[in-house]
């Protein structure tokens, strides 16, 4: 099976900068669409960007023009760097890759933005 470890993590004030890295275990990481994902405490788990093997990218409103997502896949990692963070940002991110019909899922990994 696939496995996925996010890094990067950690607490940053409202206004700063991380950069989330998942490292994927798969062979093929060339063909997977990447994705993130988050969950605050309390809320369901919502779509934050995905990328997929042409470089294509998609994002969610609420990051728009805040977070980018970026592959590099002589080294089988998805990052997400994020931008202008907000104490809303807060919440535990998933890495997600897709490949055929199977997704797979990291740990998650926490992300807190004080204010």
């Amino acid at each position: 099976q696939v496995q996925l470890v996010e890094s990067g993590g950690g607490l940053v004030q409202a206004g700063g900068s991380l950069r989330l890295s998942c490292v994927a275990s798969g062979r093929a990481f060339s063909l997977y669409s990447m994705a993130w994902h988050r969950q605050a405490p309390g809320k369901e788990r919502e779509f934050v960007a995905t990328i997929r093997s042409t470089g294509s990218t998609y994002y969610a409103d609420s990051v728009k023009g805040r977070f980018t997502i970026s592959r590099d896949n002589a080294k089988n990692t998805v990052y997400l760097q994020m931008n202008s963070l907000k104490p809303e940002d807060t919440a535990v991110y998933y890495c997600n890759a897709i490949y055929g019909a199977n997704n797979y899922w990291g740990q998650g990994i926490q992300v807190t933005v004080s204010s």
